[in-house]
Formats: C-alpha cells, sequence, structure tokens
C-alpha cells in the first residue's frame, strides 16, 4: 500500500462503489449513520475518501454516500494497492479501530476475504510450479522449483482480523454446519463463538430433520444461563455497593472531630500547609457526599421506602 499524493475533488472525478468493499464491514448503526450526517453538514468533508488507482471506493463509502445525497463536495486520496485484497485488509485495519467489533463479526469479515486468499494461493501455486513434476523429475534427474511457499487459509484469514487460529478453525465450521439459530444467537452476541462451536458440535451427531430443533433448544439454554450469571454478577455488584457505604460510616463514626483530635492528627501526622488545604477541600467534599445521602434517606423514608423495601 502506498499514498500516491493524488487528489482529486468530486468535481473533478467520480468514484467507483464496488459491493465487495461496501459489504466488506458491517454497516454502521442508525445512530452511527445520523452522527456522521450531522457532522458532515455542520462542517463539512474534512476527511479525505480513499480511492485506489482503478477510482474504486476503498474507505470512506458511507462519506461518500451522504456527501452525494447532500451535494456536498469532498476530496478523494489515491492510494496504490497491490491487488484488491491488499485494499481490503487495509481498509479493515483502518476501521477495526473505530467500530467496536466482536470476534464472532471479525470472523465473518475474514470468510470475506476467502475467496481472494484461496485465488491468491492458486496464483501462487501455478507461479511456482503447482504440484505437477517435469518429466525429469519423474525419471529423478530433476524437480521443477517451487520457490513461493503454500498458504494457509486458515492461518491467512485468522492474522487477517486479528484472531487466533483455532479461533478462526470454529468460525468456518460454525458458518459451514451451524443451524441459523446458533448463527443468529452469535449475531446478537447471545453466545460466544466457543459456545456457538460446542453447539454446532453436538447437534451434527444427530439425524439432520432434528438439528435445528436441538440446536434452538440448546440456544435457550445457553441463554438461561448467561441471565442467571449476569443476575449473579447483579447481585455481587449490589452487595459490593452496599459493603462500601457500611464501611464508609462505620469509619466515620469513630471520628470525634473535636478541636483538640482535630490538633492531635494534624500534628502527629505532621500535616504541611499544602497537606492541610488539600484535607480541608477533602473533607468539605465529603461532608456533601454525606448530606447527599441523608436527603436520599429523607427522600426514601417520605416515600415509604424502610425496612428493607425496594
Amino acid at each position: 500500500m502506498k499514498n500516491t499524493g493524488i487528489r482529486y475533488s468530486s468535481a473533478e472525478r467520480t468514484p467507483t462503489v464496488l459491493p465487495e468493499m461496501v459489504q466488506l464491514l458491517p454497516p454502521l448503526t442508525g445512530e452511527q449513520l445520523a452522527a456522521l450526517e450531522a457532522d458532515l453538514l455542520a462542517n463539512g468533508c474534512y476527511a479525505p475518501v480513499i480511492v485506489n488507482e482503478d477510482m474504486v471506493i476503498i474507505d470512506g463509502h458511507n462519506r461518500q454516500k451522504l456527501c452525494q445525497q447532500h451535494g456536498i463536495p469532498y476530496d478523494m486520496a489515491v492510494f496504490s494497492f497491490a491487488d484488491l485484497l491488499e485494499a481490503k485488509r487495509w481498509a479493515l485495519d483502518t476501521q477495526k479501530a473505530r467500530r467496536n467489533l466482536d470476534k464472532w463479526e471479525l470472523g465473518k469479515i475474514a470468510l470475506k476475504l476467502k475467496p481472494d486468499i484461496e485465488a491468491r494461493a492458486r496464483a501462487n501455486m501455478s507461479a511456482g510450479g503447482g504440484d505437477q513434476k517435469s518429466e525429469g523429475a519423474k525419471s529423478g534427474l530433476a524437480t521443477l522449483p517451487n520457490p513461493i511457499p503454500p498458504i494457509d487459509t486458515r492461518k491467512e484469514l485468522a492474522e487477517s482480523v486479528g484472531l487466533g487460529e483455532r479461533t478462526m478453525g470454529k468460525v468456518m465450521q460454525i458458518e459451514e454446519y451451524a443451524p441459523p439459530a446458533v448463527k443468529e444467537a452469535l449475531d446478537s452476541r447471545d453466545l460466544s463463538i466457543h459456545q456457538g462451536h460446542n453447539i454446532t458440535r453436538q447437534v451434527r451427531e444427530l439425524p439432520e430433520e432434528r438439528r435445528e430443533e436441538a440446536a434452538a433448544l440448546a440456544v435457550e439454554l445457553e441463554k438461561a444461563k448467561k441471565e442467571i450469571r449476569q443476575g449473579d454478577e447483579d447481585s455481587a455488584r449490589r452487595h459490593k455497593v452496599a459493603g462500601l457505604f457500611c464501611k464508609a460510616f462505620e469509619k466515620a463514626v469513630l471520628l470525634t472531630p473535636t478541636e483538640e483530635n482535630v490538633r492531635l492528627w494534624a500534628e502527629c501526622t505532621r500535616m504541611t500547609q499544602e497537606e492541610m488545604e488539600d484535607n480541608i477541600k477533602e473533607a468539605r467534599e465529603l461532608a456533601e457526599v454525606f448530606a447527599a445521602i441523608a436527603s436520599i434517606l429523607e427522600t426514601m423514608l417520605e416515600g415509604g421506602v424502610a425496612d428493607g423495601g425496594t
């Protein structure tokens, strides 16, 4: 990949939209698209749309589409790529940091690169002589050199999106064999790749007519387990918050803020003037915290919430 330094304005050239580039990444959410549109309308298109030397858009499809809709001028920066696979990988690397993509989404994106990677593997094999041997090789006199190493598709896919090879292997098996219920649960983030792979592996052992129903039941079971775990986590969080308040009150009631006690504290800790000023500020902030707690408890009492009620 190389930035050629060439730029065109939308008034000078019209870019080409390639469906496989548009569909490489998941679409923006409605909220994200609305925020982008508002920014473009308020500030114009200050980031260039990236195109290759054939004027195919590589990055910036949403900006270009919105600019076209609203008549907003935009610039295009021309980048040079070895092929479309390199362009796709670059676009993916650029966008990964901007999007909250989970492992399943990354795995699905990687699978979109599979035809390009396999095509490159075939080209490498052809350039290196493939697995064909010359007549000399058959007689043991010579073999055709094959300097280009074969491509490991799973490894290439994994590296393209930053996944481990084993995880990528599970994604590939899920994509090929999983019933729709498993894929839908992964799309909605109700299952992890590991859980989806386990369900897929288990239902494959069943007769084909029973697989979809069994998968749907297994997905519902995992969802139920997830809700229970979340409930336990919420309960633990609630108890942690309650514990912090109890400790704060326990420590606060141990203090007897007489003039003598405060002087002893300051003298024994050799409190500097700066530390004294900091402690004054902190003490007033703590006073505001406890005052706020008192106000909330008073409101709860007035509302009749007491004795462990909710």
